[in-house]
């Protein structure tokens, strides 16, 4: 017993001593930069659980904290923090036409407003049996926008994920100062179908502040507006619409498009990710000055990520599941990317390792380790969620002082 106490003792002095060694060698400095667990942790919460594993294996680990969205929720909250910014609630048009109470953001610039497209007309506001993408709108996502314009911001950064509408963007158009109207010079009803009865667009009481301003829209998919490809046919179904619906929405859409090519000169439809949000992006692109570009990439790039990740030693991400799908935008591969620019290694934390999740090997993660520490329910890992993950990354601590002594 005594011979086993004196070795556990000598193996934990040699851990101290690595652990000094390395730290003055390398000043080590890990970054840490998690998406949030969907329904279970924020962002902030995982990052948090990570570095209390990495101080229990490292203690004197400089560790930098940088959460991270993708352009879905948490998008607001991740970017007020990054940059010392605040959250304002406007009471705004909900996706049916009642009020709600929408929070977004402004930046620490005090310029760019943050706004989440699915706190005004998002399916979190829509009761289950109330789906309808025939008349959904967008109107209070176009309301939040006109509140930014009130505050002094001429730069505003639109998060799209989690839309309830398939409206293209018509609702924004209509709450800033657009008219679409029907053969009787009546303004178009609210909602997708409405857009089968377009006859004109009259953009002369467009807001004139938008001419002012810097657009961008958080977008992580490539779909048109109309087609097999497109907004009602890919999204229609999870936002209530049935087969008959999608058919209806995708010949309104189309007839939008038809009109607005005619009236205005444009021809957007075709564009990459003009279909995502219901369409929102066609909208946004087609009446305002706009930039399209995948939501990590813009996170990101707002929070300055690559000025930290050039003097890191070690970089852990996550989200809450990892399958064939993370290659296409999602936050770890992102974040990956960008450090392999810096030769930095890459761990990420994961609530689940799903079917394909090994794709992330060939776009800069090194290794990926999953919370669940054997056979767990899917309940007891969120209830347990921050300790595991604060496990889990211990292990990978662990693991790397290993590999370097």
């Amino acid at each position: 017993m005594v011979r086993h106490i004196r070795q556990a003792q000598c193996r934990q002095a040699h851990h101290e001593r690595f652990i000094s060694n390395l730290k003055i060698e390398s000043k080590m400095k890990i970054v840490i930069a998690p998406n949030g667990f969907k329904g279970n942790l924020s962002a902030k919460q995982v990052a948090s659980a990570i570095e209390t594993g990495i101080k229990r294996a490292l203690p004197e680990a400089a560790t930098a904290i940088k959460p991270m969205a993708d352009g879905g929720e948490d998008t607001v909250q991740v970017l007020v923090d990054a940059t010392g910014g605040h959250l304002i609630t406007s009471r705004v048009t909900g996706p049916l036409g009642g009020p709600v109470d929408a929070r977004w953001g402004i930046l620490g610039d005090k310029a760019t407003a943050v706004i989440e497209m699915a706190a005004a007309s998002g399916l979190i506001l829509m009761p289950p049996d109330k789906l309808n993408p025939l008349i959904t709108t967008t109107y209070g996502t176009g309301e939040l926008m006109k509140a930014a314009l009130d505050n002094g911001c001429r730069k505003m950064i639109i998060a799209i994920g989690g839309s309830a509408t398939n409206d293209g963007g018509a609702g924004v158009a209509q709450a800033l100062g657009v008219r679409l109207l029907d053969a009787m010079g009546k303004n178009l009803p609210f909602g997708g179908a409405a857009l089968a009865k377009l006859a004109r667009v009259d953009t002369s009481g467009l807001d004139k502040r938008l001419a002012e301003c810097e657009i961008q829209v958080a977008c992580d998919v490539n779909n048109p507006l109309c087609g097999p490809k497109g907004a009602s046919a890919i999204y229609g179904p999870q936002k209530g619409a049935t087969p008959a619906m999608v058919k209806q929405l995708d010949a309104a859409l189309s007839h939008y498009a038809d009109i607005i090519r005619r009236d205005m000169g444009i021809d957007l439809s075709e564009t990459a990710g003009a279909g995502s949000g219901g369409g929102i992006a066609f909208g946004l692109m087609t009446f305002m000055k706009t930039k399209v570009m995948p939501g990590a990439e813009l996170v990101i790039q707002t929070i300055g990520l690559a000025d930290d990740l050039k003097e890191a030693d070690l970089v852990f991400t996550g989200e809450g599941r990892l399958d064939s799908q993370t290659a296409s935008g999602k936050t770890p591969v992102a974040v990956a990317r960008v450090a392999k620019q810096f030769g930095v290694p890459v761990v990420a934390l994961a609530g689940q390792l799903l079917d394909g999740y090994q794709v992330v090997f060939r776009n800069g993660i090194d290794a990926v380790f999953s919370i669940a520490p054997g056979p767990i329910t899917l309940a007891e890992s969120m209830a347990q969620a921050e300790q595991l993950t604060a496990a889990a990354a211990e292990n990978a601590m662990r693991l790397f002082i290993a590999k370097h002594k």
